[in-house]
């Protein structure tokens, strides 16, 4: 049977936009009984201002440092009027997230809130001129990095499970059942939940907007984004690559990391190599 989509078309998202991408997955899992919160982000377009918005179910628009607490606070609201079966969803970029956001986050999920926070990662602030983020890998070119990061990117999903989140995952934006079984899993937990969702940026990341999901799964099967989830803090792989992609492949299909030599790319292709193994090896056991 066909359902209503909960988003309207015709959106001003970019063309290959991985956001829209996610946004139109969560509503399918979550339906109806659903409120959405953004920051000031890419999502934000989604939102809308004013009168108008692209969703079909209640949504707000936060500051860019809290929308945790805004989720907390309506999720507070909702039990004292009874309303037990709405589901509180947050969807954030990057810059939002591990970074300016990461305060009330934490903050709400040390409080043990119910709710489902999504982070659509493109990794640097692309709402706002493709700046640098706490998300920016090593070596991309960003507007305010024109020679390539020099830093490593923060662990956020890693920063979460030493916190003792009950349900954690990552996902892609080129495996999207994968990623819909995850928000399945996610709405059904009686706790705070986070997926952090590989969200490529064409215009951020210098390739053809055609391309996005192609992008996305050579991330995933070059085992720089491993897709795994844990519940309780048990980690399970969700996709296992048996043979890794060369690496080179995912950063050649991309402009930001032009500046970036052979020898930097076998460097990162090791460090990678070794962080998926490892990842294996953490199947069944708790990540601490």
């Amino acid at each position: 049977m066909k359902t209503e989509a909960l988003l309207y078309n015709g959106l001003t998202t970019c063309e290959g936009c991985a956001m829209e991408i996610v946004a139109r997955t969560m509503m399918k899992v979550f339906g109806p009984r659903s409120i959405v919160l953004t920051p000031p982000s890419c999502s934000a377009i989604l939102t809308g201002y004013g009168r108008e918005t692209g969703w079909k179910v209640p949504s707000f628009q936060s500051n860019l440092e809290n929308v945790a607490a805004y989720m907390s606070g309506m999720r507070a609201g909702l039990e004292i009027l009874g309303k037990e079966d709405i589901h509180i969803v947050g969807l954030a970029g990057d810059g939002g997230t591990v970074d300016i956001g990461l305060q009330a986050l934490s903050g709400a999920i040390e409080r043990g809130h119910r709710f489902i926070y999504i982070c659509y990662d493109n990794e640097a602030y692309m709402n706002t001129g493709i700046q640098r983020s706490g998300s920016t890998p090593r070596g991309s070119w960003t507007t305010t990095t024109p020679g390539g990061k020099k830093e490593e990117r923060k662990d956020i999903v890693g920063m979460l499970l030493a916190q003792g989140i009950p349900y954690i995952a990552t996902a892609s934006t080129g495996y999207v059942d994968d990623l819909a079984s995850k928000l399945e899993k996610a709405k059904n937990v009686d706790g705070p939940s986070y997926i952090h969702v590989s969200a490529p940026c064409s215009t951020g990341w210098r390739f053809p907007a055609a391309d996005t999901v192609t992008v996305s799964r050579l991330a995933v099967n070059s085992g720089l984004w491993p897709l795994f989830e844990a519940t309780d803090g048990i980690i399970h792989v969700t996709r296992k690559v048996v043979n890794l992609n060369p690496l080179e492949e995912f950063v050649k299909a991309q402009g930001r990391f032009a500046n970036m030599s052979a020898e930097d790319v076998a460097k990162w292709q090791d460090e990678v190599t070794d962080k998926y193994n490892r990842l294996l090896a953490k199947e069944g056991q708790r990540w601490n």
